[in-house]
């Protein structure tokens, strides 16, 4: 079941715009962010869904897309996501270091595309953005800074996975149907053997 779901959980760029998002399902999706686990327990992470229409065209010029794809602007209009998941630090709340915030925050959001994966929701972690723009955008005070925007919604496009080649090219691509292709390293190539003891 976990395995199914773990490899069904891609990286979505084009959605069905059209389809709103339920509020009820969204807050149940961030509900799941809030409960992995959280460097010194800090709990730091705070997010805002942004579901708004006007407010959602002011921020998707702000994002950049897909840095493999720099002919492809992002999505066309209709294929824009209906939701997006703004992850904020609450640097009032955070202990230690603000980098162990985005060990919480890889938690939080894999957490939350899994629950949305089970859905038929699926979304793109977008981290090129100008946080200062966004931050001014979503009229943010000094406490909070952007980290990360979750975009979400219906997907209208097929993601497959394949085999990295012989030429070793981690970057992902279209194909001329506009399937979205995403080589992924053999298990073998990840696995590093442990020294033996003496």
């Amino acid at each position: 079941m976990i395995n199914e779901l773990v490899r069904r959980t891609r990286t979505v760029r084009r959605f069905q715009e059209a389809r709103k998002l339920d509020q009820t399902m969204l807050r149940e999706l961030l509900d799941l962010a809030r409960l992995g686990g959280s460097a010194r327990n800090a709990q730091a992470l705070k997010y805002m869904a942004v579901m708004d229409d006007a407010l959602r065209e002011q921020l998707f010029p702000l994002l950049g897309w897909a840095g493999y794809l720099p002919e492809w602007p992002g999505p066309e209009p209709g294929e824009r996501p209906p939701a997006y998941v703004v992850c904020l630090l609450d640097t009032v709340l955070q202990k230690g270091p603000a980098t162990e915030a985005h060990f919480d925050l890889g938690v939080a959001t894999q957490s939350l595309l899994l629950g949305a994966a089970e859905r038929g929701v699926f979304g793109c972690r977008i981290g090129a953005f100008s946080a200062a723009v966004v931050q001014r955008l979503l009229q943010l005070d000094g406490r909070y800074t952007v980290l990360l925007v979750l975009a979400l919604g219906y997907p209208a496009e097929t993601v497959v996975l394949e085999d990295i080649g012989t030429d070793g090219d981690v970057r992902y691509w279209h194909d001329d149907q506009g399937v979205h292709h995403v080589p992924k390293r053999l298990l073998d190539e990840i696995l590093i053997d442990p020294p033996e003891v003496v």
